[in-house]
């Protein structure tokens, strides 16, 4: 016997239009979507309330902060931390995460290379036991700089769970860090001196002309013989985006200047920012604004980076400040992700898509999320 479930008297936000209606759920998929409310007994009356698509997070490093929660601290069980983080992940909205795991680092002392076995299968482990809420994918974000990248990027990369992978080089001097003084009162403010600084930058520097470029082209050769997705990480010059075009990258992830922006957007690519940035309204690296993207449709996809409720805020925030309309601001944090990363099961309201739904209050400019179902079994 089939299980069947109705909502209706919704605001149903779908792919090309926003309109009144009723999605019919059977076995966990779409079965159908109608204007109008249902008259049939037993439905899901949902009150006006907006129905959204499950919203999709590409990249989010916000397990990270459940597996070291405060400096020095270490969460002794990693299943329970990625439990925590995945609690409110779908409390967000979310129904599928790609969780960014840094493979490499770019800083001295750092944690992540400590919790990145522990991290990833924490991951594997709660999907496997089926204890996750929402649907857990792995995104590696290899550091080309760093001298063990390859060693690393060898262990993991065959994972079943490894469904996407960024190029990053956080080089003080270029990309996110090219302006140095945004870089410097960023340190300063964790009380790092500027002699200190000034050795960090010398040494990062060096460290980049001796491995990125040869750890580049590796990662990418692995990925291709894998068919994994690839994404370039904030690209801030035409060169770094030609670049990524002839590595057969298709998505510039937090580009930091508006030219690097246009360059992807001619040469094919697809333009992920940061929900903060949009929230906030700009980057706190002093980098370009998303806003200012959007507003010039140089902006495909978003997400939440740090603030995982940041994504249905961005989304609200772009529909009725700058005044994109919701069906397109929403296909940012869902059905535009799905393309990029080839998820063709889900992303949208549409018939035979998994039934991964939202329900959504908007309070005075607030996103409110009341219910979230991953393949129509309520899960938040």
């Amino acid at each position: 016997m089939s299980a069947e479930t109705v909502f209706t008297n919704a605001c149903v936000v779908l792919r090309d239009e926003t309109i009144d209606g009723t999605v019919l759920v059977r076995d966990g998929l779409i079965s159908d979507v109608t204007s109008g409310a249902s008259a049939v007994s037993g439905v899901h009356d949902m009150a006006g309330d907006y129905l959204l698509p499950g919203l999709i997070e590409m990249h989010t490093d916000h397990l990270e902060k459940h597996m070291v929660p405060r400096p020095g601290v270490h969460w002794p069980l990693p299943v329970a931390a990625a439990l925590a983080h995945d609690a409110q992940i779908a409390g967000a909205g979310i129904t599928t995460v790609y969780d960014a795991i840094s493979v490499g680092t770019y800083r001295e002392g750092s944690v992540r290379k400590a919790i990145l076995k522990r991290a990833i299968d924490a991951v594997t482990e709660g999907k496997e036991r089926d204890m996750f809420r929402v649907d857990h994918l792995v995104h590696l974000r290899c550091e080309v700089s760093d001298p063990d990248l390859l060693d690393l990027a060898d262990e993991f990369i065959d994972l079943p769970n490894v469904a996407l992978v960024s190029l990053m080089d956080h080089t003080p001097g270029q990309r996110q860090w090219r302006d140095l003084s945004k870089m410097k009162q960023y340190h300063r403010d964790e009380n790092i001196s500027d002699a200190d600084l000034d050795a960090y930058v010398k040494e990062r520097t060096e460290l980049q002309a001796q491995y990125a470029s040869a750890h580049r082209h590796a990662v990418v050769a692995l990925c291709q013989a894998r068919g994994i997705p690839m994404a370039s990480h904030d690209d801030t010059t035409p060169e770094h985006v030609r670049e990524a075009v002839a590595d057969g990258i298709l998505i510039s992830e937090f580009p930091t200047t508006t030219e690097a922006a246009e360059v992807a957007r001619e040469k094919g690519m697809k333009i992920i920012m940061g929900a903060p940035n949009v929230v906030r309204g700009g980057s706190h690296s002093g980098n370009v604004s998303a806003n200012d993207l959007a507003k010039a449709g140089l902006l495909d996809g978003l997400s939440s980076d740090y603030v995982p409720s940041s994504l249905l805020q961005a989304v609200f925030y772009l529909n009725s400040k700058i005044e994109v309309d919701l069906h397109d601001a929403m296909a940012m944090v869902s059905s535009n992700i799905a393309n990029m990363v080839g998820l063709d099961d889900r992303g949208d309201i549409s018939i035979g898509k998994r039934a991964d739904l939202v329900r959504v209050q908007n309070l005075h400019d607030i996103p409110v999320v009341r219910e979230v179902w991953r393949t129509g079994r309520r899960v938040a």
